[in-house]
């Protein structure tokens, strides 16, 4: 039996209303789950794997006790030093655990929903939507990877007259793309680094696919605000800035360049997630960078949002 569109099912991660960071107006921002990078910047670690994962939060922990007896594969035990610990091999994700953690030390990231289940939410703020000019974002993670999903919900919002917006990496193949987009009105485009060689160190692919698929997105002449988080020593120098320049000023459908500050607040998630952390170091001279990086830019014709002097 065919499935109701409506009933189309996805997994995300996070549900942010009113945010104003991730397109025009106020907005409201779903994080899909699962992403083909690993960038070692990533401040949404969360959001990586496409499986369901628990985090584990040690500052939260009151030791109550409770999650020992829930547990009926022996996850949570004590170290050496006396502290709780999470034993993720032995981990079955039968999900007992959650729910009876009453000081939120333990948190599921990823929940199946169908499109039916966020349309609901989505339409909560309509009013906040056409007061503001601003609508929903399908963000990450990589939302393109779900595509079917992400298409469907669009469309949900296309037809209730709200504005839609996709923040992608790009690196997913053409025909996700095109699946999106008659319901996108505007694209946020991740770029992380104009050279191929370090865009595979730091992020685990090639930066070609993703050049790739902006110029042919360039031609279809939906909106693109192309999104550079400039990382310290990594993509923040003036080669890099030049060259991005030189790519980014020949696709005329980029309506803006947005530079993103960096920081490492994230570095609690990959501890809680069980993850490797390998976040740079903030560095002192990052808005002299930025300053930089904006001039850089703005030498080929591109209207840059530099984070040291505009309202974000």
């Amino acid at each position: 039996m065919e499935v109701q569109k409506s009933e189309v099912k996805g997994r995300i991660f996070d549900i942010k209303f009113f945010a104003i960071h991730d397109g025009p107006g106020i907005r409201t921002t779903i994080f899909l789950k699962g992403c083909p990078l690993k960038c070692i910047w990533c401040h949404n670690p969360e959001g990586i794997s496409p499986k369901e994962e628990i985090a584990y939060i040690t500052k939260k922990c009151v030791g109550c006790g409770v999650c020992f007896k829930i547990c009926p594969n022996g996850v949570y035990g004590v170290s050496e030093a006396g502290t709780r610990i999470f034993q993720r091999d032995k981990c079955k994700m039968c999900l007992s655990c959650i729910d009876s953690c009453y000081p939120q030390a333990l948190m599921l990231y990823g929940k199946e929903v169908t499109v039916a289940e966020v349309m609901e939410k989505v339409l909560q703020d309509s009013d906040f939507y056409k007061t503001s000019n601003g609508g929903i974002t399908l963000s990450g993670g990589e939302p393109l990877t779900q595509a079917e999903f992400s298409a469907e919900l669009l469309k949900g919002c296309i037809d209730k007259g709200i504005h839609t917006a996709v923040d992608t990496c790009g690196y997913v193949r053409w025909e996700s793309f095109e699946a999106v987009l008659p319901y996108t009105k505007m694209f946020l485009y991740d770029f992380k680094h104009i050279d191929d060689e370090a865009h595979i160190k730091y992020t685990g692919v090639s930066n070609q696919l993703i050049i790739e698929n902006l110029v042919k997105l360039g031609i279809r002449g939906v909106p693109i605000e192309i999104r550079i988080p400039v990382i310290p020593g990594i993509n923040d120098n003036a080669e890099y800035a030049k060259r991005t320049g030189e790519l980014l000023g020949r696709i005329p459908a980029i309506t803006a360049v947005r530079l993103l500050k960096y920081h490492n607040l994230a570095k609690s998630k990959y501890i809680s997630l069980g993850k490797p952390e390998r976040m740079p170091e903030t560095s002192d001279n990052q808005s002299a960078k930025i300053d930089e990086y904006a001039s850089f830019l703005e030498q080929y014709g591109l209207k840059v949002f530099n984070p040291n002097k505009e309202e974000l």
